[in-house]
């Protein structure tokens, strides 16, 4: 083989290996910022590029990924002297890759150290219980400093956390025992308003009871008066048809008779201690005496009938007598009434019925 062709086909190889390490291809969510003459020229998205042989150069590779730094513990003094160690995450994102590139050296230590003097700064407005309570507001604060500050070089700050906040151990009893006496309290006031719930609970109770049986004697009596107004009623209304049904009977004064003999019987019973005598009480003893005699077992008693003699009543006890001075004097015995034999004896009819 000739030189000539040894020597073309070297040089061949070698412009072919020197294309083929020129071509490049910028991976997803990446960025290169390309120089020429070393001199920004370019910067390379997603995709195929071909970069000149010796003249272009790839400056830095940036990823385009939001990422995320954790800071070591600054730290921080509040307004109250109370010295504490606070350390913080933040999550950025790289939007112009020349700015990142030529816009500050090393920029997560810039970010950290900006990070830290803000950080002084707000918390150092702050009291300790500010502190502990107002994280979201220290984070806020926190990154529209950082992005206000980062902007420049090309970074979106997207959020600051505060991940621990480590007060003294002195601090950390003290407040141990006043969450500890804040619990106590709660709960010694959860009790009383439980307490004072079931009270209030049983007394209601007790009330809407005493209510319910209120009502329920109201309705009692309420239904016993109905009750006895209906009786009552039923009575005057039948005692009103046997009225009526007597007088539409027209009984005779035979009957009438009869019937105020057999109720002065009923008066006589017994009980009564005084007893009202009418006036023609002897025609109506003679009437039940006619009807005895003619009514015995059925048939009439022909025999002759022979006059008992009425029994008089004992005379009534004499009851003394207390005169004007004081004085007690027995009255002097009653004149007693002569017994009419024709009056029947009213212990005759008593027997009898």
């Amino acid at each position: 083989m000739q030189p000539w062709l040894i020597a073309f086909i070297i040089i061949l190889t070698i412009v072919i290996a020197i294309v083929i390490g020129n071509i490049k291809v910028v991976p997803q969510a990446n960025a290169y910022v390309i120089e020429r003459f070393g001199v920004y020229f370019t910067t390379w998205h997603t995709g195929l590029h071909v970069k000149v042989p010796f003249i272009d150069r790839i400056s830095r590779k940036v990823s385009l990924k939001e990422q995320v730094v954790d800071f070591e513990p600054q730290s921080v003094i509040t307004k109250d002297n109370v010295s504490m160690q606070i350390d913080t995450v933040v999550y950025f994102q790289i939007t112009d890759p020349k700015l990142y590139t030529y816009g500050v050296e090393r920029p997560i230590m810039a970010i950290e150290n900006l990070c830290a003097t803000t950080l002084r700064n707000i918390i150092g407005e702050l009291e300790l219980d500010n502190t502990l309570t107002s994280r979201d507001n220290i984070n806020d604060r926190i990154r529209e400093k950082l992005d206000e500050a980062t902007d420049p070089w090309g970074i979106k700050v997207k959020r600051v956390e505060l991940k621990n906040i480590l007060p003294p151990r002195e601090i950390q009893v003290a407040m141990e025992k006043q969450m500890k006496a804040e619990r106590e309290r709660r709960a010694k006031i959860l009790d009383a308003e439980g307490a004072k719930t079931s009270q209030i609970l049983v007394a209601e109770g007790e009330k809407e009871a005493a209510i319910l049986r209120a009502e329920a004697v109201k309705e009692t009596k309420i239904r016993e008066a109905q009750g006895e107004a209906e009786a009552i009623l039923a009575v005057q209304k039948a005692y009103a048809d046997s009225l009526k049904m007597l007088n539409e009977a027209a009984p005779t004064d035979k009957v009438i008779s009869l019937k105020s003999l057999e109720a002065f019987q009923k008066v006589a019973d017994g009980r009564a201690t005084k007893i009202i005598i009418p006036s023609d009480i002897q025609n109506m003893a003679g009437l039940a005496a006619t009807l005895k005699e003619m009514v015995v077992d059925g048939e009439i008693d022909k025999s002759p009938k022979t006059v008992r003699e009425p029994i008089a009543p004992p005379p009534p006890p004499r009851r003394p007598h207390i005169d004007n001075t004081g004085n007690v004097n027995t009255p002097p015995p009653s004149v007693q009434r002569p017994v009419n034999p024709n009056m029947p004896n009213p212990n005759m009819f008593r027997n009898n019925g």
